[in-house]
């Protein structure tokens, strides 16, 4: 099976457009080791469906995670899930249950059983009648991995296969492309909680709404997203750990009132200061308040989408439709993430939507 870092999503994600390293991951332990890698998040108490495809059907493509559900939730679960990771038109899955919990004390053989044997069989069904094949199913425990199908002594419940040791390929290759793997979920989400010390920004766009918002034009708001991605270059001089209140707010003013901005700051996600770019709208949506924080929110969701990290794109949009349910063009993105929409028909989008795209 061959893997494409950086990652694919948590909730949903899709592979990113390019792929320089390319990695062969074929054994299940080294599958479920890779978990991590494929989410962006090490996940607890999840059920992870890892869709395969290409030429062989043994590319690693859509991945799709849920929480493990309540008791009679299961099947619910099952559908959903098999929904969205059907709309990578996968032709098998590997199936991930990673869980802490203890085996099963009465198993259909009278025994001893792995755990959560029930909604592996709910998953199986919903994905049959979608006509998705099952590759194989694991559960990921304590540093372990077992083969619900296995009938060796390794997979029976108390044993396990203690996963591989060390730095794995796909992690070696996922730290060179620049990913960063987050202990848990919430600490993606951390990345965009609100600054403590954004009461200046604050009362910086007040400042801006007083002197009439939008009277200085277009090309001051434009100006002051040059500056931001200016100073949010990794190869800036000297760059800055927090961007001054007045610039944060023009830029947030400007996305959010003037939209022929807001479609100039989407192609920023096309070229080379894609990076820069990012960095400044997670800036912006840290810093300002509500609702002006929907616009760079929504932003950083286009960015994190074209790299394949889907995962930091649900969050991003998330924020931006909980602070701003109206907000145009989070509305437009959500549907399109939903039916996981390919990075490159994205970007394709983005570029005949700006025309020529913006003035640098």
């Amino acid at each position: 099976m061959s893997a494409l870092p950086p990652r694919f999503p948590s909730s949903r994600s899709q592979p990113p457009d390019l792929d320089p390293y390319r990695v062969r991951v074929s054994d299940p332990g080294e599958i479920a080791a890779a978990v991590p890698q494929l989410l962006g998040f090490r996940p607890r108490e999840s059920v992870v469906l890892i869709g395969l495809g290409g030429v062989r059907g043994n590319q690693v493509g859509l991945t799709v995670r849920g929480d493990l559900p309540p008791p009679g939730s299961g099947p619910a679960l099952a559908r959903a899930l098999s929904r969205s990771v059907g709309t990578g038109e996968p032709e098998a899955v590997v199936v991930a249950l990673v869980s802490e919990a203890p085996d099963d004390r009465d198993g259909p053989a009278g025994g001893p059983d792995l755990p959560h044997r029930a909604l592996l069989r709910d998953l199986t069904i919903a994905l049959a009648l979608d006509g998705i094949a099952v590759r194989t199913s694991l559960l990921v425990r304590g540093g372990r991995w077992w083969s619900y199908e296995c009938p060796e002594p390794c997979c029976r419940p108390g044993a396990g296969t203690a996963l591989p040791a060390g730095v794995t390929a796909l992690e070696a290759a996922s730290v060179a492309s620049g990913v960063v793997v987050e202990d848990g979920r919430e600490a993606l989400e951390r990345r965009l909680a609100p600054d403590p010390d954004r009461d200046g920004t604050a009362e910086a766009c007040r400042r801006v709404a007083d002197a009439g918002g939008r009277s200085s034009g277009a090309d001051d708001g434009w100006a002051a997203i040059r500056e931001g991605v200016r100073r949010c270059a990794p190869e800036a001089a000297h760059p800055v750990e927090r961007l001054p209140d007045e610039l944060v707010a023009r830029v947030v003013w400007s996305l959010r009132y003037e939209p022929t901005i807001r479609d100039r700051a989407l192609v920023l996600a096309l070229g080379d200061e894609a990076s820069a770019a990012e960095a400044l709208w997670t800036h912006c949506t840290r810093r300002a308040p509500q609702p002006l924080d929907a616009a760079p929110a929504t932003l950083v969701a286009v960015s994190a989408w074209l790299r394949g990290d889907g995962a930091m794109a649900n969050i991003a949009l998330e924020r931006a439709l909980c602070s701003d349910p109206g907000n145009r063009l989070a509305r437009l993105l959500a549907p399109a993430l939903d039916a996981c929409l390919h990075p490159t028909e994205l970007r394709r989008l983005i570029a005949e939507s700006a025309g020529t795209g913006p003035d640098r």
